[in-house]
């Protein structure tokens, strides 16, 4: 993944609400990508959200890790795989844009190989 810009044009066609440890989504914990067409920008406001990004759905070892800080953003483009970690203080929220009407079509799309977070990836133990 190289690094990503949203095209001038597109717009953002649904922000998520902000999300803490406690309350994320676990789809967004396990690899993902965002739906063809859709950029994703990860706002982080407090704490840190750490980004693994992957070279394919089947990848259990990053290809890029980005640490996001209070205050930074970062973007994922198009069907790109990743997966987030959470500090336990962290708040952020998900833009998602797109170039044109999409309609009801779904943002992202969850793995079907990785239900589960990878534990190497993690400094604890998953229970």
């Amino acid at each position: 993944m190289s690094q990503s810009i949203i095209p001038s044009h597109w717009k953002i066609k649904r922000s998520t609400h902000f999300f803490t440890k406690d309350k994320v989504p676990k789809a967004l914990l396990t690899h993902h990508n965002t739906a063809e067409g859709v950029f994703g920008q990860i706002c982080v406001m407090q704490g840190t959200v750490t980004f693994y990004g992957f070279a394919n759905e089947a990848a259990t070892e990053p290809e890029k890790t980005i640490v996001i800080k209070a205050g930074q953003f970062a973007v994922s483009p198009p069907q790109y795989w990743h997966r987030v970690e959470l500090s336990d203080d962290a708040q952020f929220n998900i833009n998602f844009w797109t170039e044109g009407d999409t309609g009801n079509k779904s943002m992202f799309n969850s793995s079907t190989i990785h239900s589960k977070p990878i534990a190497k990836l993690f400094d604890k133990p998953i229970e």
